[in-house]
């Protein structure tokens, strides 16, 4: 097994170089910035930098900013993470710089971190303030025993449908089992329009089902890694996507949200979206929907959990930063208070709340939009309680969800089925982490 070199010899060199093993798979380092003394709280008022593409996220901060007078936090809106912002962060990191606070997808927490971008928040007490987190949330910024940010939102997944085309035209309720996902499915088939359409190059989808069946692909161990897509709780995944495919029941041409898709929404001839709970804003864009949609629980397995998750995000304190205690006091009150999680909500539109028992004021109530139903509290809650608390995000994993994005449509082709292609996938991202300097291991 290859020994993991230091944090500095994997900054060094230029902004592009990071970059590139970003991109291309992170540095392969672990932070000796992390093995440093801990840095104390100033003794004197601090200003902290916040780069991210939430939107209005200054009016956010300004309400943190008039509650206290030792910390102002000033944000700076970046581009989003593969439109540009990873990469500005990074250089901005290997050139010693870079704000406190950044915005980080959570499947990328583990990379940043292995490129020694990241403070490491369980030397600074983020343990003891776990309690205040959604469970579910917590888990996606945890690596091993270590916290690597602060969760900002998630997205468990639940199914969104047109109520009025497929209980009162047709007849069929939402599913609730996968098995009753097949058997709707046909139906809907044979009237002439799809349940879902997917894109399968968005291997996203793919990796929710895997997190609600009960996988766990990447399991830290010791000092390295053991990855293991092919055991029984994936591959009936697999298993039943593929017969799915080969019956030809569900549309595989464009995914939701596309241009393609809203229109086809919008006519009743896509009935559902199986996403994450972000897509409530993005349906209210269907033309004519206002009233016809409602929300169901994730159709799940006999056993598994409630529900996966899809997307989210989180606020990471970087390396460079030379206030890592308060900004950690920062994005834990934005992130646990009331106040801060209802001005998210108010002016940035996040997704689903990472505080342990507060979801925002505005979502306590039933939804004109959606049938009256109060489908946070009755669906979201339940879908956001339910997630896989193992699952573990690979620290190359941009890379491994572009991979299953390609599996996805071989797939869908015929031409490599999923069961084929996890096996194969496993193999190729463990010689990918060995190639990182990582010890990686296929599970046996």
């Amino acid at each position: 097994m290859k020994p993991r070199p230091t944090r500095r010899a994997a900054l060094a060199g230029t902004g592009a170089g990071v970059l590139a093993g970003l991109t291309a798979c992170a540095p392969p380092n672990p932070g000796n910035i992390n093995d440093d003394a801990t840095i104390p709280p100033s003794d004197g008022p601090v200003t902290l930098s916040y780069w991210a593409w939430l939107k209005d996220l200054q009016k956010v901060a300004d309400i943190f900013n008039q509650k206290q007078d030792r910390i102002r936090v000033e944000t700076t809106w970046i581009p989003s993470g593969n439109s540009g912002g990873y990469a500005k962060i990074l250089s901005a990191v290997s050139a010693g710089g870079g704000p406190d606070i950044a915005q980080i997808e959570l499947r990328q927490v583990p990379e940043f971190a292995l490129a020694g971008a990241l403070t490491e928040l369980t030397r600074y007490g983020l343990a003891e303030q776990a309690d205040a987190f959604d469970p579910g949330a917590l888990s996606q910024v945890k690596v091993g025993e270590s916290y690597w940010a602060v969760p900002q939102d998630t997205g468990p997944v639940a199914t969104f449908y047109n109520r009025q085309v497929l209980e009162e035209e047709l007849g069929l309720q939402a599913p609730a089992t996968w098995q009753e996902f097949r058997e709707t499915a046909e139906a809907v088939s044979e009237a002439g329009k799809s349940l879902i359409t997917l894109d399968p190059s968005d291997g996203s989808y793919l990796i929710s089902w895997m997190m609600q069946s009960g996988a766990v692909w990447f399991r830290p161990e010791d000092d390295g890694w053991i990855v293991d897509m092919t055991g029984d709780a994936s591959m009936r995944v697999a298993e039943f996507w593929d017969e799915i495919f080969a019956a030809d029941i569900i549309g595989t041409g464009y995914g939701a949200f596309s241009t393609p898709w809203m229109a086809a929404a919008g006519e009743g001839d896509v009935l559902a979206t199986i996403s994450g709970s972000w897509s409530d804003a993005l349906i209210k864009s269907v033309p004519g929907a206002d009233g016809k949609w409602a929300v169901a629980p994730m159709p799940t397995w006999p056993d598994g959990y409630a529900s996966g998750g899809h997307g989210g995000s989180a606020a990471a304190v970087l390396s460079t930063s030379e206030h890592p205690a308060e900004a950690l006091e920062f994005i834990t009150w934005m992130c646990t208070d009331p106040e801060g999680i209802d001005a998210m909500i108010k002016y940035s539109g996040i997704g689903w709340s990472p505080a342990e028992d507060y979801i925002g004021e505005a979502r306590l109530e039933p939804s004109e939009f959606f049938s009256g139903q109060d489908y946070n509290q009755e669906v979201i809650l339940p879908m956001a309680e339910g997630q896989n608390l193992e699952w573990t995000w690979a620290p190359m994993m941009q890379r491994a969800a572009a991979m299953v994005g390609d599996g996805m449509t071989t797939a869908v082709t015929g031409e490599v089925p999923l069961v084929d292609m996890l096996p194969q996938t496993q193999r190729r991202i463990v010689q990918i982490m060995r190639d990182m300097g990582l010890n990686a291991e296929e599970a046996r």
